[in-house]
């Protein structure tokens, strides 16, 4: 039964309000090449509830989880092991069903968790405030761009080299509606980060330089030089953190400098997923504070002199006038936030660099054990938990055929980068402390036969 309550006179009143000639005017921004003009095929015009049941749990069946073979994978999406106390608390009805908390008088739990999730990531990024979260890393990298032109007035920014490809791709396809020039490269295959390259493409119409930290080959950037070459020429220095438990291990970015802060929660209470959801994480320098976007939840008194919270800024276009919003962030990723808070809690600064040192010893005894394997080549001279290695042969190529070995032995460039022949044969390759010995002695056995 189809569930269609708009007749066609009532669509054809809605296009003329509107000003649309057709429903299908409405996707004139999608590439024509990428529209259909007729159904898919292989798929039936209509089936049962049953059966397109039965035909899910077929095609869910032939899903290779993370946990179920050795896993190698990070590029931007980290597997970590999550304490059960965090899914048993978020599922609790009075989280599991919050919105956004527009009455502060009944949502005080809600407020209260947002408040100490500001709280934590402020302190694990080195800033002086953060916000009470983002949809996802990719558009809080996007938010920080925007954030900066307003404040500089400037219209340009520059991106590393070693930027994660699809931060790199939401910025240029935003911009495109405000105008504002994205400067980027791809990345060399260099031990180096690239920072002297970077620092001398700063001018004085540049708005912001964002940097990966670590980058997308594992690379740790030198934030304080570019910082300091960023505010020499009145430029903003945006770090993105896609593995927030590095800063377990290196400084946080804020204390180095950076200006913006920005990256993406998941490695921290919220699972792969197969692909989300994701968590936003943004924090800043205090006196940036009104140009923020998202929300802030602050602390205060109630008229008893009582502890309570309340949502101090919510710049979006329901609360002020549209042209003064700083972003059209109307929800949050608050479930997420809620599980990011609460594995921090119970990890603890202590917990977090201990994770840390641990996923760096790790990933050391990965790469040591896969140096030993011939035609394999380590990029990195310092990294975190995850690093590049050149191989004989192309990337994507072996990572296809270690998985049909069982073995999820990484992530190609080629896969981040098609058709740049100078990263062809590298690949990513990510240890966390969930990688056993037995996991590392697996991928180093099943790539020298792919290999050899």
């Amino acid at each position: 039964m189809r569930y269609l309550p708009l007749t066609a006179a009532d669509r054809t009143q809605m296009l003329g309000v509107i000003g649309a000639g057709s429903v299908n005017e409405l996707f004139c921004d999608v590439p024509e090449a990428l529209l259909l003009d007729s159904p898919i095929d292989g798929l039936p015009l209509h089936a049962s509830e049953m059966a397109v049941e039965r035909h899910m749990r077929r095609l869910a069946a032939k899903n290779l989880a993370a946990g179920d073979a050795p896993f190698f994978l990070g590029a931007g999406a980290y597997r970590h092991h999550i304490p059960a106390t965090v899914d048993h608390l978020i599922q609790r009805g009075e989280f599991l069903t919050a919105y956004t908390p527009y009455q502060p008088e009944i949502a005080q739990g809600t407020l209260q968790v947002l408040f100490e999730f500001q709280t934590q990531v402020a302190r694990l990024f080195g800033t002086d405030i953060a916000n009470a979260s983002m949809y996802d890393g990719s558009t809080a990298c996007w938010e920080a761009i925007a954030m900066a032109t307003r404040i500089t007035r400037r219209g340009r920014a520059l991106l590393s080299s070693g930027l994660h490809p699809h931060y790199i791709a939401v910025a240029t396809t935003m911009a495109r509606f405000t105008g504002d020039a994205i400067a980027s490269n791809t990345p060399d295959l260099s031990s180096t980060a690239g920072d002297d390259e970077l620092i001398a493409g700063i001018d004085e119409n540049t708005a912001c330089v964002v940097v990966q930290y670590p980058d997308i080959l594992g690379r740790i950037p030198d934030i304080a030089a570019i910082a300091a070459a960023a505010s020499s020429k009145g430029a903003l220095l945006i770090a993105v953190v896609t593995e927030p438990v590095a800063l377990g291990l290196i400084e946080a970015p804020g204390n180095l400098g950076a200006d913006i802060v920005v990256g993406e929660g998941q490695s921290l209470g919220v699972g792969l997923q197969f692909g989300g959801p994701y968590l936003g994480l943004f924090g800043c320098r205090e006196k940036f504070v009104r140009q923020m976007p998202g929300r802030l939840c602050g602390q205060t008194v109630d008229a008893a002199g009582k502890r309570g919270f309340v949502l101090t800024l919510s710049t979006r276009e329901q609360h002020i006038r549209r042209e003064k919003a700083t972003s059209n962030i109307c929800t949050n990723s608050g479930l997420c936030a809620l599980a990011f808070s609460i594995h921090m809690t119970l990890l603890g600064g202590e917990g977090l660099a201990r994770l840390a040192r641990i996923n760096h010893a790790r990933a050391q005894a990965t790469m040591t054990r896969l140096a030993s394997v011939p035609g394999v080549t380590c990029l990195n001279q310092a990294y975190f938990n995850e690093v590049t290695l050149i191989l004989p042969r192309p990337g994507g190529e072996v990572i296809e055929e270690l998985a049909e070995r069982g073995v999820l032995g990484g992530v190609a460039l080629e896969r981040l980068y098609p058709g740049v022949d100078a990263l062809k044969n590298a690949i990513l390759v990510n240890a966390t402390e969930l990688t056993g010995d037995d996991d590392i002695e697996t991928l180093a056995s099943e790539l020298a036969q792919v290999l050899a």
